[in-house]
């Protein structure tokens, strides 16, 4: 993943244009059957528009000695997003009108855009900007916003099943790791791991788009499919540094995807800084909204808006690591197990079964044999709460155990007989949602 990262890092990025389908034919690649969709500019989708498609070749301010000040081939978060072409002699005076820094930050390079007005901008770091002289400069953007299309991907894995879980991530910043590259990468990954399983209950939709207008855009092509179909999903967003974990929820916040992505991090984490949805901030905003209502959270690392180098230069491959990537991912993997094995269990006794005789017990009592037996004393647990009422996750937290360690337990009991499946995990939330309860 941290290769991935590293080979995608260099692309700009945005929301339409060659960088983003280069992006996507990079990840394209590595998952076969991934189809890439062109989405033409001007397109209506729900309340917004595709706007027209922006490329960069370059840009550059010089002084009058000829001497390049800014190069958007040294850093290409040097340019705005989508910065409308220029060539011109300008004053110090009109270009500081042109010109984005942080002062607090004086060498980071900000993220700017402005996608829906048309403008033209440098981001510089504060300390060259107040080093830049009097003027007058060059200033030259070789760009074209022309019409065009978006571009998204979409790799759709069925399985036993026709419920889906959803995966998506965002694929429009220019070269930013945490905030941008973290979250396709760990994506692939995953979409690999789930491509690799010999069986799948569930199916998945797995979506690479371009943050806001690319979700929106695929809401307004399969969101009646997506409603009928949607079990669970996870926008993957700056998972990759090893800072902390976050957690933002559904906007109910209490749904299945809550219920699953809590206990992960609870035993795969042992802490999180818990959020809300007041606390939005990428494509959950869309999933998530009033008439849409999709199930929809996000468990991640360093949380957008929190960490110093958000939207910044300082956002690079020094912020993500190996080993960030991978406690993102196994959080995902894990809770994507979850939901595969999700299900309601009934014993099928009266008062406690022998476990002795099938060889679950030991047939030997001593104070403190039993006791010592994980497996036994889960097994045992497990048998005094599956009434049928409570799900995987419920059991686990009833019984003191991550669910993946009772999905063993469960499969033992079920091959003795001593529990059967009475009810596949989320039918009963679905119910009750379509009963308006």
């Amino acid at each position: 993943m941290y290769q991935w990262a590293r080979e995608l890092y260099p692309m700009c990025r945005s929301l339409t244009g060659e960088g983003t389908r280069q992006t996507l034919r990079f990840l394209q690649e590595r998952l076969p059957g991934m189809r890439l969709v062109e989405v033409p500019s001007g397109t209506r989708a729900f309340d917004w528009e595709v706007p027209l498609e922006w490329n960069i070749r370059g840009a550059q301010i010089r002084d009058m000695s000829g001497r390049v000040l800014v190069d958007f081939a040294d850093h290409n978060l040097h340019v705005m997003g989508y910065s409308e072409p220029i060539c011109a002699r300008v004053s110090r005076e009109k270009l500081e009108h042109h010109l984005y820094s942080i002062k607090e930050q004086p060498d980071a390079i900000p993220y700017v855009t402005s996608f829906y007005e048309r403008r033209w901008g440098f981001c510089v770091p504060h300390r060259l900007r107040e080093a830049l002289g009097p003027g007058p400069f060059d200033v030259w953007i070789d760009s074209t916003l022309a019409p065009g299309s978006l571009t998204y991907g979409e790799l759709l894995l069925e399985g036993e099943s026709s419920r889906e879980v959803l995966l998506s991530t965002y694929v429009c910043h220019p070269s930013m790791a945490n905030n941008e590259l973290s979250g396709p990468v760990v994506t692939t990954a995953l979409a690999r791991w789930l491509m690799a399983q010999p069986r799948r209950r569930l199916s998945y939709r797995i979506v690479f788009v371009p943050e806001t207008i690319g979700s929106i855009v695929y809401l307004s092509r399969h969101l009646e499919e997506m409603r009928r179909r949607t079990l669970a999903g996870f926008v993957l967003s700056c998972v990759g540094d090893e800072r902390t974990y976050s957690y933002l929820p559904t906007r109910r916040g209490d749904t299945l995807t809550d219920r699953v992505a809590r206990h992960v991090l609870k035993h795969h984490a042992g802490s999180f800084d818990a959020y809300s949805f007041l606390d939005r901030g990428s494509d959950e905003r869309q999933y998530g909204a009033v008439g849409v209502d999709l199930p929809v959270a996000l468990m991640m690392r360093s949380k957008f808006h929190t960490y110093p180098e958000y939207h910044t230069s300082l956002d690079d491959l020094s912020l993500i690591t190996p080993r960030g990537l991978e406690g993102a991912y196994e959080a995902h993997r894990l809770a994507l197990y979850v939901l595969e094995h999700n299900a309601r269990w009934r014993t099928t006794t009266i008062c406690e079964p022998q476990l002795g005789r099938r060889g679950l017990h030991p047939t030997l009592s001593t104070r403190e044999g039993a006791r010592r037996d994980v497996g036994v004393k889960g097994m045992r647990n497990l048998l005094a709460y599956a009434d049928g009422r409570l799900d995987l996750v419920e059991l686990a937290e009833a019984v003191g155990l991550a669910a993946w360690e009772c999905v063993p337990l469960l499969k033992i009991l079920e091959r003795e007989g001593l529990v059967v499946r009475v009810e596949e995990g989320g039918a009963r939330d679905e119910l009750r949602e379509a009963l308006g309860e």
